[in-house]
């Protein structure tokens, strides 16, 4: 009987780390990362991965939807949270409509993320929607 072996392992080459200290900063490093030509066209969800000293470990691309939603698997979320000991999370996603307002599902979605994070000591700093021009953040409007 073969019995397949689980390796867990996480590498970086960055010697300097990107310190997220607030939304903006948060949106700029999403940004930065994000394909412009589709930001406005697919929904997609992203993970910022931060150390203990809120530094960039990386960004995780979750997943890719449609027009208007795209399908978060929490399990598959921490799964790699925990691959790369992640102290802290941003989640983000963009609206290709360009409404920034956070949806019902987008709310639920964020309440769902951060209970599992209690159990697995993992903190949900934010959850940021983006688009070309601006950004919202649950955490500056009290949504956390």
């Amino acid at each position: 009987m073969n019995i397949a072996e689980v390796k867990v392992s996480y590498t970086t080459n960055n010697t300097e780390k990107l310190r997220v200290t607030n939304s903006k900063t948060s949106y700029d490093v999403l940004l930065a990362c994000w394909n412009k030509n589709t930001l406005e066209l697919q929904e997609e969800f992203k993970v910022l991965l931060l150390n203990r000293n809120n530094q960039v470990l990386g960004i995780y691309p979750l997943s890719k939807g449609g027009t208007t939603s795209s399908i978060v698997d929490v399990k598959l979320l921490f799964s790699v949270a925990l691959k790369c000991n992640a102290h802290g999370i941003i989640l983000a996603h963009n609206h290709p409509s360009g409404n920034l307002n956070p949806s019902n599902p987008d709310k639920s979605i964020t309440t769902k993320i951060i209970n599992a994070s209690k159990l697995l000591d993992v903190k949900i700093l934010d959850h940021i929607i983006v688009s070309k021009q601006s950004y919202y953040s649950f955490a500056d409007n009290n949504l956390m």
